[in-house]
């Protein structure tokens, strides 16, 4: 045997049980193993690094992009709580409806594509059923691949029927696979409820130590903005029309604070129609603007009485009544402006001044709405306060404002991270973009308009550009780079083991000893060695190997060649014992926390049981 096969081998071995050991990150052990490959002379670096090129490994970063942006806009939230809904709350139902339609749209869209869509919308789920997504995640990638219902689903299939074709045989139609395709999703579902228990056990009885930040439901209900926050509208003819907030002297005469300022613009169903915007000194009021307006009723009622302005609803308790949207607290929307609390340092210069003359709002663009002092909180006449050492302000601004209050280290102290909880923000009027940008992308690749990875690049730089994400920055943070660099760095064992005839020398080893047994034998060893392969190369990959080695002994021992290359098809895209077996497998890891070992527990079982089925049913569908 080739030295260098011998090197290839050894390298698998080691990397199969770093993989399994778990103590060092999995895209850490893939990149060691590319770079032993390199240092091995069995591939050049141009081939080592030829990964991140990769058209599937651009694919998958895109793919998480879109994922991202169907999250970041509430769009996952919003089908979750359909599935939720039909589900009424029964776990096993919810399992059902997850496999169902994951394997539904696996049949028409790339697997890969199907769980980066899936995956928000899964995390989703299992949060608004307030349980582990560990269970759904695995099962979720699993199905994408079970859905073997047309020619499209996976790449192995465009591989076999090209092979057919080639071969002088009738090439396959598009939903020649779906009995296929329906045994197997159906066999997932039934085996795969009772093994997914494994990942939970066990789970449920650990507790976090870990004091969490304060929500923006929990801040709004502890200074109670529900109770003094109202909505005035400006009516026609009203003195406030074409002046600035500066001019009018709102907060000193009539004891208010304005907080926000919303704008409609237009009633477009499908583009946000308000614009909302922070109240300052030069703000300038126009007719129908709806002002946000803090303080006590009886002061409310004093601004609106005389001067052209309608109270267009009344007091509203935490959580109810949606307004513009649904992100709200007490009223508030918290896209684009939140709510955080600062406590003041004994060397800030705001000790022992009034609020009103602190310049709070004009130096730092952020209104201070409220103050805990002690164990008690100071809701009124805010302006009017002098504020102590310790004191905790509660302060509503831009978000990028809010973050810039960390720059003054010496003054205060920003509590939590208000940026990552601007990330967690729906932004929900972007919701039908968002919508608009997954079905064109599953268009293109169902018609094949343009090549797969353009189709997810082209909506991955859409969600971005038209603004599904707050910035860029979140666009990025998005990605699962463990995952990435995983695939990456995978990828050139691949080609080594092309390279050195290491994948030719175990397929043709396992068909020629079995050739003497008959053809269910030889059927049997193929979907062996297919399903073995694809543990440490891509399943296309592997289909582009032991597809024409199929071909060639369905021929010599002059049987059908069709259940022979279902057999490489099934095999290559039923690989569960590894996360790095099919993108969709990785694509969860992350998420779910899961490790190697997790993947042996769960998908080994399913692997061979459908496995050994197949093997079976094949020759029944398919008449040899």
């Amino acid at each position: 045997m080739d030295i260098n096969v011998l090197i290839v081998f050894g390298i698998i071995l080691l990397t199969v049980i770093f993989f399994v050991w778990g103590k060092i990150r999995s895209d850490i052990v893939a990149l060691s193993s590319l770079v032993l490959l390199v240092l091995s002379g069995i591939l050049t670096p141009e081939e080592g690094l030829s990964g991140f090129s990769n058209s599937v490994v651009i694919m998958i970063v895109c793919l998480f992009i879109v994922g991202g942006g169907i999250f970041q806009t509430g769009l996952a939230k919003m089908i979750s709580t359909k599935i939720l809904t039909l589900a009424g709350g029964n776990q096993f139902k919810l399992f059902i409806l997850v496999m169902l339609v994951t394997g539904g749209i696996g049949g028409f869209v790339s697997n890969t594509g199907t769980v980066a869509l899936m995956l928000p919308i899964v995390m989703s789920l299992a949060s608004e059923a307030n349980t582990d997504s560990r269970r759904f995640l695995m099962p979720m990638a699993f199905a994408s691949s079970l859905g073997l219902l047309t020619l499209i689903s996976t790449p192995p299939n465009l591989i076999i029927n090209d092979a057919l074709v080639s071969g002088g045989f009738e090439g396959l139609s598009f939903f020649s696979f779906l009995p296929v395709g329906l045994i197997t999703l159906t066999l997932g579902i039934l085996l795969l409820w009772p093994l997914s228990k494994l990942l939970v056990a066990g789970r449920d009885k650990e507790k976090s130590t870990v004091k969490k930040n304060k929500s923006l439901n929990q801040l709004a209900s502890e200074y109670q903005l529900a109770d003094n926050l109202y909505r005035v509208q400006i009516e026609k003819n009203s003195p406030f029309i074409n002046k600035t907030l500066q001019e009018l002297n709102i907060t000193q005469t009539y004891n208010v604070s304005i907080l926000e300022i919303r704008r409609i613009h237009s009633r477009n169903r499908f583009h946000k129609t308000v614009d909302m915007k922070m109240a300052g000194p030069s703000s300038t009021f126009k007719e129908d603007d709806i002002l946000y307006v803090l303080g006590n009723f009886n002061d409310v009622m004093s601004l609106v009485s005389g001067n052209g302005l309608k109270l267009i609803d009344t007091h509203k308790t935490e959580g109810t009544g949606s307004t513009l949207s649904v992100s709200q607290s007490g009223g508030l929307e918290f896209s684009e402006i939140g709510i955080a609390e600062v406590v003041l340092m004994s060397t800030s210069k705001l000790i022992n001044k009034h609020v009103k003359e602190s310049n709070f709002r004009q130096l730092y663009n952020v209104n201070i709405l409220g103050i805990q002092r002690k164990d008690g909180y100071i809701l009124q006449d805010v302006k009017n306060e002098r504020m102590l050492s310790g004191d905790v302000l509660l302060v509503q601004g831009k978000w990028s404002d809010i973050e810039k209050l960390n720059q003054e280290t010496t003054e205060w102290v920003v509590v939590g991270q208000p940026m990552e909880n601007a990330l967690k923000i729906p932004r929900d009027h972007k919701a039908p973009v968002a919508a608009t940008i997954m079905v064109l992308m599953i268009v293109a690749m169902v018609f094949n308009i343009v090549p797969t990875v353009i189709a997810t690049l082209i909506a991955a730089l859409l969600m971005i550009i038209l603004g599904c994400f707050r910035n860029v920055e979140s666009a990025y943070k998005s990605i699962n780079w463990e995952s990435t660099f995983l695939f990456a760095g995978m990828f050139p064992l691949a080609i080594a083991m092309e390279k050195t005839g290491a994948s030719s020398l175990i397929a043709d080893a396992i068909v020629n000893g079995l050739s003497q047994f008959g053809p269910v034998s030889v059927l049997a060893g193929i979907y062996l060695a297919t399903s073995i392969l694809t543990m440490f190369i891509s399943n296309t990959a592997t289909a582009v190997l032991f597809a024409p080695i199929a071909l060639q002994s369905a021929v010599t021992i002059g049987v059908s060649p069709y259940p022979f290359l279902f057999a490489v098809t099934v095999a290559a895209s039923m690989c569960f014992a590894s996360p790095f077996a099919t993108p969709p497998n990785a694509l969860v890891m992350s998420a779910g926390r899961y490790k190697f070992i997790d993947y042996i527990r769960v998908g080994l079982p399913l692997q061979l049981i459908v496995g050994i089925i197949m093997i079976f049913i094949l020759p029944l569908l398919f008449p040899l």
